[in-house]
C-alpha cells in the first residue's frame, strides 16, 4: 500500500467525521474527545480572553459548554456534517467555518485564544497549522492543545500502523515532539501535563 499523501489524509479525515457525525459520541473518537472536555474548559478558564477559535471544533460541544455573553467564539472544522450539527448547537451567534486548518480564514492576530482539542493528530503538515494558529493569535494570545498520548514503546508502535486505520490519524507525538514543534513555529512559555489515564496530553503555549 501507498503511503498517503496530505490530501489523502484530509479526505480520509472528512470522510470518517462525515460518518460519525450524527453518532460521534459512541464512537472511539467522540468518547475519547468527551473526556478530555473538563481538562481543556479548566485550562481555559484560567486564561482572560474576549475572542477564541476552536480549530477541529466537532460537534462544537466544548463551545457550548464555555459559551459566554461578550465573548466572539469562531470555529472552524473539514467535516461539513460536523458543521451541520454544530450550527444546529451553536445557532449563528458563532462564526463557524468549513475549512482546512492550514489556511484559517481570519485576519493576523485576529484571537486572544485558540483552541485545538483531539484533532491535532490528524494534521499531515503540522507546522503549517501551527504557523497557522501564531498568525491568527494576538500578542500574548495563548494555545490550549489537547490531543492523544502513549508512552514508548507503544507510541512507536501505534505510529508504524496508524496510518492504516481508515480515520485519517497521522502520529501521535511525544512531549518532545510537541514542544520542538512549538518551539520551532515560534511559541512559548510551553506548558505539557501528561493525563495517563486518559491517554493524552494537554499543552498550553503563548505568542
Amino acid at each position: 500500500m501507498l503511503r498517503k499523501n496530505s490530501d489523502d489524509y484530509k479526505n480520509i479525515s472528512r470522510k470518517n467525521f462525515d460518518e460519525e457525525a450524527d453518532r460521534y459520541y459512541k464512537t472511539h473518537d467522540g468518547k475519547h474527545s468527551s473526556a478530555l472536555y473538563d481538562g481543556v474548559i479548566e485550562k481555559l478558564n484560567a486564561l482572560d480572553y474576549s475572542s477564541l477559535l476552536d480549530v477541529g471544533f466537532g460537534t462544537g460541544e466544548v463551545l457550548s459548554r464555555i459559551y459566554s455573553e461578550g465573548v466572539r467564539f469562531s470555529g472552524l472544522d473539514i467535516s461539513p456534517k460536523m458543521l451541520d450539527i454544530a450550527r444546529k448547537n451553536l445557532g449563528e451567534s458563532v462564526d463557524l467555518r468549513l475549512g482546512d486548518s492550514e489556511e484559517l480564514p481570519w485576519d493576523d492576530g485576529s484571537f486572544d485564544a485558540v483552541l485545538c482539542l483531539n484533532s491535532f493528530h490528524h494534521y499531515p503538515n503540522p507546522e503549517k497549522v501551527l504557523n497557522e494558529m501564531n498568525r491568527v493569535l494576538k500578542n500574548g494570545g495563548k494555545l490550549v492543545m489537547a490531543d492523544p498520548w502513549q508512552s514508548t514503546p507503544l507510541r512507536q508502535l501505534m505510529n508504524t500502523f496508524i496510518h492504516f486505520n481508515g480515520g485519517g490519524d497521522v502520529r501521535i507525538y511525544s512531549e518532545s515532539e510537541i514542544c520542538d514543534l512549538l518551539i520551532k513555529t515560534g511559541f512559548k512559555d510551553i506548558e505539557w501535563e501528561k493525563l495517563e489515564s486518559k491517554h493524552a496530553f494537554i499543552v498550553t503555549a503563548g505568542v
